[in-house]
């Protein structure tokens, strides 16, 4: 299967509340393939890349602490247009917004603590992808 590939990160909060395999199996029956997964504990550098684009918001400290605090599962998905479709699975950043059936509206609490984080586009899947994932390419 080819595809587009982006970049999911099941937050803190969704594992330490036991929904990782609701999550997973959300993402596969939307049509996602699930191309290489593995959890780790994140590091406040590998943090800040990832969020390097709020550095100057005053939520970026605490919302680094947050990522780096807990393990974390990376998750590369692949499917025709899965940055888009997958930014709709997920919802909107804030839990309270997101619409019904989302992830972010099952399994988010808080802004910050919002169960998973997705790609916002094709340029960035592919800079978040190799924080996590070294010479991955969608087959």
């Amino acid at each position: 299967m080819s595809g587009e590939s982006t970049l999911a990160i099941i937050k803190p909060n969704a594992i330490e509340q036991g929904n990782t395999g609701e999550i997973i199996a959300m993402i596969e029956q939307s049509g996602f393939r699930i191309a290489a997964i593995k959890m780790l504990h994140m590091s406040t550098m590998q943090a800040e890349i990832l969020y390097e684009e709020h550095k100057d918001k005053s939520f970026f400290g605490g919302l680094v602490n947050y990522m780096s605090s807990a393990p974390v599962i990376a998750i590369i998905v692949v499917k025709e247009n899965a940055v888009k479709d997958f930014r709709i699975l997920i919802g909107s950043t804030d839990p309270a917004d997101a619409a019904n059936g989302t992830i972010r509206k099952l399994f988010g609490a808080t802004l910050r603590q919002n169960a998973i984080h997705g790609s916002d586009c094709a340029v960035n899947a592919k800079r978040e992808t190799a924080l996590f994932f070294s010479g991955f390419e969608v087959h």
